[in-house]
C-alpha cells in the first residue's frame, strides 16, 4: 500500500504515554479482561457492553495503579504516521461522497485516539483486550496498534491494507452514526432482533469500507499487488463463526454480533466493487438468510 510520506489527519489523539500502565492490568487484571471479553462473546453482548463490564474491571486495577503522570505528546512512530494517513484518507473520500449523496450533508470527520494497553471513553474503558471500537457517544475511534500484531501472529492476517481495513471498518460505524443506521439499530437492543440488527451494522461497515477503498483506489492511487487480498484475509479472520471457535472449539450462529468470515468477505468486496453509497440500505432490506 501506498502511505508513506502522505498527508496526515489532524484528528488524532495520541494517548501512548499520558500515564502509567495499571500494574493490575499488567498481570492478573489484565487476563481477567480478556477472559471477560471472551464470556461476553459467548453470551452474545455487544462490544459496548463488554466494554463496560471490561470498565468495571478496569477501575477495581486502577485503585491499585501508580499515580498519573504529566500527559505527553504521544509516540510519533510509524503507527501514528501510518494510522493519520489512512484517517486522513478517509475523511477525503467520505466529505467528497456526503456532498454528492447526501441533502445538505457535510461530513463531520470522527476524532481518533491511539492509546496503549487501557483507556477512558464515553463508552467505558477502552483496552487493548477489546480491539478497535468506535463510540457513538464521542463519536470518537479507539485503537491500541498492539491489535495489529494481533492480527497478524493470532488470526493470519498481515500486511499494510489489513489494518487499513480495520480503520476504515471503525470509520464506517462513524459514517453509520450520520447517516442514521446506527440509531435503527438501536432500537432493536433488548429485543429478540438484537443481535440479527447488530451483525446487520457490521456488514454494511465492511460493505463501506469497500466503498472507501473503492474511491481510495481511484482517486490517490493507493492500492499495490496483494492489498486487496490483505483486507479479504483480516475480514475472513474475524468472522463470528471463526473467532467463536478459536475461543470455545465451536460456533452458535444465534449469538453472532458481525457476521460470519463469509458474509464479512462478501460485503466488503461488495462495497468494493460498486464504490456506490446508496446501496448501503440494502443490507437492511435483505431477509437475514440473504445477508
Amino acid at each position: 500500500m501506498r502511505w508513506k510520506g502522505r498527508e496526515q489527519s489532524s484528528n488524532v489523539e495520541d494517548r501512548r504515554g499520558s500515564r502509567r500502565a495499571p500494574a493490575a492490568a499488567a498481570g492478573g487484571g489484565g487476563l481477567l479482561v480478556i477472559v471477560i471479553m471472551l464470556v461476553a462473546m459467548y453470551f452474545g453482548m455487544d462490544q459496548r457492553q463488554a466494554a463496560q463490564i471490561a470498565n468495571q474491571v478496569q477501575q477495581l486495577a486502577d485503585a491499585q495503579a501508580p499515580a498519573p503522570v504529566e500527559r505527553g505528546a504521544g509516540v510519533n512512530d510509524e503507527s501514528r504516521e501510518f494510522i493519520s494517513v489512512i484517517l486522513r484518507d478517509t475523511e477525503k473520500v467520505w466529505g467528497a461522497l456526503f456532498q454528492a449523496n447526501v441533502r445538505g450533508g457535510a461530513y463531520e470527520p470522527p476524532q481518533l485516539v491511539i492509546f496503549a494497553d487501557a483507556t477512558e471513553s464515553r463508552c467505558g474503558m477502552a483496552n487493548a483486550a477489546t480491539g478497535p471500537f468506535y463510540c457513538p457517544t464521542d463519536r470518537s475511534i479507539y485503537i491500541d496498534p498492539s491489535f495489529f500484531e494481533q492480527l497478524h501472529r493470532e488470526l493470519g492476517a498481515p500486511g499494510d491494507f489489513a489494518q487499513a481495513y480495520v480503520i476504515a471498518h471503525e470509520v464506517a460505524h462513524h459514517v453509520q452514526q450520520m447517516l442514521g443506521f446506527m440509531q435503527e439499530v438501536e432500537r432493536a437492543r433488548g429485543t429478540r432482533e438484537q443481535n440479527r440488527a447488530s451483525v446487520r451494522l457490521e456488514l454494511q461497515a465492511d460493505f463501506l469500507a469497500g466503498v472507501w477503498a473503492h474511491h481510495a483506489e481511484k482517486h490517490f492511487q493507493i492500492l499495490e499487488a496483494g492489498d486487496i487480498d490483505e483486507a479479504i484475509r483480516a475480514a475472513n479472520s474475524i468472522g463470528d463463526d471463526r473467532l467463536q471457535e478459536l475461543a470455545q472449539g465451536y460456533s452458535i450462529p444465534e449469538r453472532y454480533t458481525h457476521g460470519t468470515s463469509a458474509q464479512r468477505v462478501k460485503w466488503f468486496k461488495a462495497g468494493f466493487k460498486s464504490g456506490n453509497l446508496s446501496e448501503a440500505r440494502k443490507l437492511f432490506e435483505l431477509d437475514y438468510d440473504q445477508l
